[in-house]
């Protein structure tokens, strides 16, 4: 433990038992829900001593006012030296510790990579439905008390009574009571005239009432692998049998079996007794993958963020039991407590899901490698596209790759056609759909086949502009430009839920001359039925998809064909696999390209080669139309050409000479207030005092942009300013982010945000 970050809470009249405890007995070493680095040491008094273990929840005084809180015990040390008394523990929660030491070890370096405290670590990790209980109750079970199973023929009891009795001294373990009637064939009369004799005892513990009711899946036998699925498989298997740590980027171009190769190194896993984590990016991903392993596996569990508390709960108990082979899940399965974890996969290892934008502030790829290297294990990044950062560790020597480069069964990649919509005529009209387009859509149909049209803005509108003013009518809490969403007859804002009704005028000049620009995918879906009427057609966005199981019923109906045309955003743009998909259609590529942000044209990239992914994955072949108005980008033009290796050499040029990542590390510190000039003060000390900072330690190496307002200037009614600091190695920017102490000088109501490894960047 770091006991020059840990405090001493003092009381002004400690007990007499306090005052007289010596130093051989151990204290709770306890942190907190709060901002606050610091661990805290109390007593633990006599009742709790053999109670106490890391990783339990407790209760104990907190602040000033001793006000009771619940903190997480993270070890068991001796009192450190002081002259005061320390507070005490008031009562612990848990029964059994909710994490492990290894756990505890894991989130420890979580809130020192990511500069968070280690309790907000915690609390982050461990899921509502768990601290909750949820689904389940507290029941009562019966065992005989001390000595009298010994002396059973010496009682003179009714024979009701005496066959409970003969039950349980049988049975030797506690039962409930509903087991104990059946097998005693009596009521609840003799038990309770049994403990009123103190003849046995009850013993309370909880009873899970929730039952997973999955619906069993057909197995299916493992697939034969091409000539590079068996190098990788290989590979990985090989790094299991040596019991220790590689990360392996698993790089196969879309279509290329992938989930194959994740499926025969778990199965080598699961022969050795032990547990796999799979993790992939999107709940609209998370049924079909499923699907895919009970397939081939006994128990899967799945965790994701549409899951009920009771169901979360469930699972949670099932995989700390070592009772599941395979958990599948979102980002925050990689703190799934696995005892016997054998391997982590992270599919789509690119997408930008993976990275938590509240506190902490975590990426699960990061989190995954260090639970990977303390337990020894592999991890496998897979993508079509990966990340600059996977890349970059490849050509430092780091990181291990493995290459898939064709399509199974020698299947080609779909050709992509880049149109340039600056003067097409359709488009000019106010159309989404281009004559291009439209008449690839039109043969496809006429064909048999399906089609996927992808558009990344959801809504009707994008932009709510006045054309006598020109300003864009925005979100009053937000610097935020609200969106049209027809169906529903109300403009809304993305970031903050913020509605209202459509506006007749310029909230600024009052004129009626109010438009709505753009196309969302609202819009889209209107336009496709309009121009084909005899086609069925379905959207997929976060509006529509709403409802617990929606993912998995709108991609099922599709696949069974009942669905002609699939538009929707990104969550349709990976993953899926649909053998009659023959036509995807880009309607606008450009709707990242031009952001304000360092990785703008790599998501265009990824965001491009993964779409094109969709089709061509079967003997009818595919083709893909993408939309633009600035095609000559590099971006499209290498997601035209299939060709990674072409656009990542030249990106990662490109950051090198600006000291961008994955070269450097960048952290963003964003400050947010409801008084801009007060918010604007404390910027400006946050960056003075940082660089006073670096240049009394001497680091060189450590550079300061700003401050400035965010690009996203004002969000949920607070004004937000931000520094940007790069630096080669994160302990730098660490030793002088502490040792500059800026939240505790901040004023009033201003917060401070420090986001390691900053993607997103609004």
């Amino acid at each position: 433990m770091n006991t020059s970050k840990q405090q001493h809470l003092f009381e002004p009249e400690p007990t007499a038992w306090e005052l007289a405890a010596g130093k051989d007995q151990l204290t709770a070493c306890v942190v907190f829900n709060r901002p606050v680095e610091t661990v805290f040491h109390y007593l633990l008094p006599d009742s709790l001593r053999d109670i106490a273990q890391p990783g339990q929840r407790v209760k104990a005084p907190f602040g000033r006012g001793n006000r009771l809180v619940v903190g997480y015990c993270v070890g068991l040390e001796p009192p450190p030296e002081t002259t005061r008394p320390l507070k005490s523990i008031e009562s612990v929660i848990d029964r059994e510790p909710l994490l492990n030491a290894e756990m505890l070890q894991l989130t420890r370096w979580i809130a020192e990579r990511y500069v968070c405290s280690w309790g907000q670590v915690l609390d982050s990790v461990i899921p509502a439905g768990v601290k909750k209980r949820a689904g389940t109750r507290l029941v009562n079970s019966f065992e005989p008390a001390s000595g009298v199973c010994g002396k059973l023929s010496e009682l003179q009891l009714p024979s009701k009574q005496k066959a409970v009795m003969e039950t349980l001294c049988t049975a030797q373990t506690p039962m409930k009571v509903d087991e104990l009637c059946a097998l005693a064939d009596c009521g609840t009369s003799p038990i309770t005239a049994l403990r009123n004799k103190g003849l046995i005892r009850a013993i309370r513990s909880r009873s899970a009432t929730f039952q997973d009711d999955t619906t069993p899946v057909p197995r299916e036998p493992d697939l034969e692998l091409n000539t590079d699925q068996r190098v990788a498989v290989d590979n990985i298997v090989q790094c299991l049998r040596e019991m220790k740590h590689r990360t392996y980027l698993l790089h196969g171009v879309t279509g290329s079996g992938k989930t194959e190769v994740y499926i025969q190194a778990i199965r080598e896993v699961v022969s050795y007794g032990r547990q796999a984590i799979v993790l992939v990016p999107e709940i609209s991903l998370t049924p079909q993958t499923i699907r895919r392993f009970r397939s081939r596996f006994d128990s899967v569990a799945v965790l994701h963020s549409h899951l009920s508390e009771p169901e979360r709960h469930w699972h949670w108990q099932q995989i700390s039991q070592g009772k599941i082979q395979v958990i599948v899940g979102a980002r925050s399965a990689i703190f799934a407590p696995t005892p016997h974890l054998g391997l982590i996969v992270i599919d789509e290892e690119h997408e930008t899901t993976f990275k938590q934008d509240t506190t902490p502030r975590y990426h699960a790829r990061e989190v995954a490698r260090e639970r990977a290297r303390m337990e020894r294990i592999p991890l496998v990044l897979g993508s079509a596209t990966p990340t600059l950062e996977s890349f970059w560790r490849i050509e430092c020597g780091k990181d291990i790759l493995l290459s898939l480069p064709k399509r199974v069964a020698e299947r080609p990649l779909p050709p992509v056609v880049v149109v340039d919509i600056r003067n097409d005529p359709y488009i000019a009209r106010g159309s989404g759909i281009g004559r291009a387009l439209f008449s690839s859509m039109k043969l496809a149909l006429q064909d048999g086949g399906q089609v996927i049209l992808f558009l990344n803005l959801r809504g009707y509108a994008p932009t709510v502009w006045c054309r006598s003013c020109g300003e864009g009518v925005k979100c009053p809490e937000c610097d935020i430009t609200l969106t049209l969403h027809k169906d529903r007859r109300i403009v809304l804002c993305h970031f903050c839920d913020f509605e209202a009704e459509p506006p007749t005028r310029c909230p600024y000049c009052n004129d009626p001359g109010i438009r709505y620009l753009g196309i969302g995918t609202q819009r889209l879906e209107q336009e496709v039925r309009s121009r084909f009427p005899d086609a069925a057609c379905l959207r997929m966005d976060s509006d529509s998809m709403r409802k617990h199981g929606s993912h998995d019923i709108a991609l099922e109906s599709f696949r069974r064909g009942e669905v002609d045309i699939l538009l929707g955003t990104q969550m349709i743009a990976k993953g899926l696999d649909f053998p009659n998909v023959t036509l995807v259609g880009v309607v606008d590529a450009d709707t990242m390209l031009h952001q304000p942000d360092l990785r703008a044209a790599e998501r265009t990239f990824q965001l491009l080669a993964q779409v094109a992914g969709r089709t061509g994955r079967s003997h009818r072949g595919g083709r893909v139309l993408v939309q633009s108005s600035s095609p000559e980008e590099p971006a499209i033009q290498f997601a035209a050409a299939h060709d990674y290796f072409g656009f990542i050499k030249q990106e990662l040029v490109h950051r090198q000479e600006t000291n961008a990542p994955p070269v450097r590390h960048l952290i963003r510190i964003i400050l947010r207030g409801r008084h801009e000039e007060e918010l604007q003060a404390c910027a400006r000390m946050a960056a003075e005092k940082l660089s006073e900072r670096a240049k009394k330690v001497d680091a060189s190496e450590v550079r300061i942009l700003g401050p400035a307002p965010a690009p996203v200037s004002k969000l949920k009614g607070d004004y937000r300013y931000h520094l940007q600091v790069t630096c080669s190695e994160l302990e730098e920017f660490r030793d002088i982010w502490q040792s500059a102490a800026i939240r505790e000088t901040l004023s009033h109501g201003v917060e401070c945000m420090v986001d390691v490894d900053a993607i997103n960047m609004r």
